[in-house]
């Protein structure tokens, strides 16, 4: 099924991997890409079944056309794919939030005594503007208490998969010198490894979120059972843009 952080509720919450679901071929089985190449109708089957792990159906997720930004977005409603955002927060009880990724930091983030949920999706472009904090401010502009929200940072790409160039280390250097922390070297000097989810977690944490669960699953290994955009562009297996399964991670109230 996936991966379910300790500080959020079991039944209300879960990192989805790739398996449960019926699409075949490269998108085996839990694709949730519907810009992918994979049968469109295997893709809402499998969305049917998210949905109905939480006793819920899609009329009553919020799904969002995703990129690599820091806007975030209030809902009440559900919607399909029709808002352009990198972040949901909610107070509504009957909606189940989600964000999709293939390599990206999912992060979900909930305040239960308040009732405010949070999603984010934080690759490295979206979490250095200023996803995850942007996230957490909507959430307290809707009554959440920063002490009160618990936060999980989901299976992504880890350090030691994630080979950078030093142009996109000079963009985090010229933020803040400190996030060279987040470098390590390669041996020719011309490639870097980035820890992502190390740097969502400080980015959380000095939003002033201090229950954060990180689960370093790393997205990249085929043994570890999630989709990866990465290795399916090693391995040679995207020939169209956009065609490569993802994905979802959930959560509800």
């Amino acid at each position: 099924m996936g991966w379910q952080a300790t500080n959020l509720n079991n039944e209300k919450h879960c990192f989805f991997d790739a398996f449960g679901g019926v699409s075949s071929g490269k998108y085996a089985t839990l694709n949730t890409n519907l810009s992918s190449q994979d049968n469109p109708n295997d893709v809402k089957r499998n969305f049917e079944i998210i949905a109905a792990h939480f006793n819920k159906k899609p009329t009553d997720m919020v799904t969002l056309r995703q990129g690599v930004s820091n806007k975030a977005i209030y809902t009440d409603k559900p919607t399909w794919f029709k808002i352009y955002a990198d972040g949901v927060v909610t107070t509504n009880h009957n909606l189940l939030l989600g964000i999709k990724t293939a390599d990206c930091a999912p992060v979900l983030l909930a305040d239960y005594k308040n009732g405010v949920i949070g999603a984010a999706h934080a690759g490295w472009r979206g979490a250095y503007k200023g996803i995850v904090e942007n996230v957490v401010n909507m959430m307290l502009e809707h009554g959440a208490h920063v002490d009160d929200i618990a936060a999980a940072i989901g299976p992504c790409m880890q350090q030691a998969s994630f080979a950078v160039q030093n142009d996109m280390r000079q963009v985090l250097l010229e933020i803040s010198p400190d996030n060279a922390h987040y470098f390590t070297a390669d041996e020719d000097r011309v490639h870097f490894y980035f820890d992502l989810s190390g740097y969502v977690e400080t980015r959380l944490k000095n939003a002033g979120v201090e229950n954060v669960i990180n689960c370093h699953i790393d997205t990249y290994p085929l043994q570890n059972g999630y989709f990866s955009y990465r290795r399916n562009t090693h391995l040679h297996l995207i020939n169209v843009p956009k065609d490569y399964p993802t994905q979802y991670s959930c959560i509800c109230l």
